[in-house]
């Protein structure tokens, strides 16, 4: 949808200027796919909106004005007194680490004097490259994060061996759905559902074998964490902390609609299996063994669910250093009496300063870093909690460990947006425009 004007020119203007209109056709088409890419890559909006004024910049564009979305953008460029205004929309609302990468370092190049055909080669290029692992990767991935996480919820063998099964077999379907535009809230309560199953039927055929020993409680919640919209939250929380309501609300509305589907999935599964009560046993190892188990499992954790959002081995390994140190001292906080909720905002704040910085060195996406370093943080044992009051119908301590799970997941956002605050001056500082005199 497009939509042209000549403000305020006589006739000798018009015949002079009769090849703007044409000129800015071009270069508004290619600042608006430069956007649509960035977004359907996962970025925040405020990035899509940095991205598109640097186009606009390099390409001659007078001025630059877009409104992003989840899912749409509406731009208008300005050049001179022509304007032109452009809609598109994104209906695949994925998340790939390496194109988000590739476009970052594509606007850095963006200088002025580029035209419309040399940014759309550019572009080709980068869409042109496909998934840099494939579908059984990208589900194993997924596997290897959630084991991961099983490992810090007091798992042992066989448990992290059956949600390692159960996440690569729920991701390998989610993908499958997403690459055939299924619905996304309908393509969460199937792969949750799937996992869910996989898990419990796992744990089952475990037990039946005689040197086998599962138990529920130590992975169900943990086979499913793939699915968490670790991008929509920050995303949406840092959208917000912008006063970019319209971007912010609908990023975190499409995260409680993912939470909702997974949840369904995951509830359902658990009303038929019936769950039961009681955490997985702490470890019966020394100081200094908890250290090393819970810094290798965060570590790999990271790992996981870095290449499952398609970021590159480098990406991923430095992710992984900075959230296994940032969770390993959260946890080290929380067993010396420190408030999870507090441990959480710290160590989040820890993960993004050092995320700022390693992107900066290493000229990588803030949120690419940063994003899978938090996601093994989330409250997994409250969550599984939550579920089995509600089963058992406690619906006052349901409600508790709920809000608990809740905060938690809230206290990682807030403390990515505190560390935006502290390392991203041109972020915190919004641009005062003076009016004209």
């Amino acid at each position: 949808m497009t939509e042209e004007g000549l403000d305020g020119w006589g006739d000798s203007d018009v015949h002079e200027r009769a090849r703007e209109p044409v000129e800015l056709v071009g270069q508004s088409g290619a600042i608006l796919r430069m956007g649509r890419l960035m977004l359907s890559a996962g970025t925040a909006s405020y990035r899509v909106k940095e991205a598109m004024q640097r186009a606009a910049e390099a390409l001659g564009v007078t001025r630059h004005h877009a409104h992003v979305t989840l899912t749409e953008i509406t731009a208008t460029s300005h050049r001179g007194q022509v304007f032109r205004t452009e809609v598109t929309e994104v209906r695949q609302v994925t998340v790939n680490a390496d194109r988000i990468a590739r476009l970052d370092n594509l606007k850095d190049q963006l200088a002025p004097g580029w035209t419309p055909e040399r940014l759309n080669a550019a572009l080709d290029a980068i869409e042109a490259k496909k998934h840099p692992y494939p579908a059984w990767a990208n589900a194993s991935f997924a596997g290897l994060a959630c084991g991961a996480f099983a490992v810090l919820n007091n798992a042992r063998l066989f448990e992290i061996i059956a949600v390692m099964l159960a996440a690569t077999a729920g991701q390998f379907l989610r993908r499958w759905l997403v690459q055939r535009g299924f619905n996304h809230f309908g393509t969460s309560m199937i792969a949750a559902t799937t996992a869910a199953t996989c898990y419990l039927l796992a744990v089952d055929a475990i037990n039946v074998l005689p040197f086998g020993s599962a138990t529920q409680s130590a992975g169900y919640v943990s086979a499913v964490l793939f699915l968490v919209p670790g991008f929509a939250i920050v995303t949406g929380a840092l959208d917000l902390a912008k006063l970019d309501f319209s971007a912010g609300v609908s990023r975190t509305a499409f995260a409680v609609m993912i939470f909702v589907g997974s949840g369904i999935g995951l509830w359902g599964v658990s009303l038929v299996g019936g769950l039961h009560s009681g955490p997985g046993e702490p470890f019966a190892v020394s100081g200094g063994a908890v250290l090393a188990i819970r810094l290798v499992a965060s570590f790999l954790g990271v790992l996981g669910f870095a290449l499952m959002f398609n970021a590159s081995l480098e990406m991923a390994v430095v992710a992984s250093v900075i959230g296994a140190l940032a969770n390993v001292g959260r946890l080290a906080l929380v067993d010396r009496g420190v408030v999870i909720q507090a441990a959480t905002v710290l160590a989040c704040v820890v993960v993004g300063v050092l995320a700022a910085l390693v992107a900066n060195w290493k000229k990588y996406p803030n949120i690419t870093l940063s994003v899978p370093a938090t996601l093994i943080m989330i409250p997994g044992a409250r969550i599984y909690k939550t579920m089995v009051n509600l089963n058992q119908g406690v619906s006052t301590e349901a409600v508790a460990s709920g809000l608990d799970a809740a905060l938690v997941m809230l206290a990682i956002a807030v403390g990515l947006v505190i560390a935006k605050l502290l390392t991203d001056p041109t972020w915190s500082f919004e641009k005062v425009r003076k009016s004209p005199s």
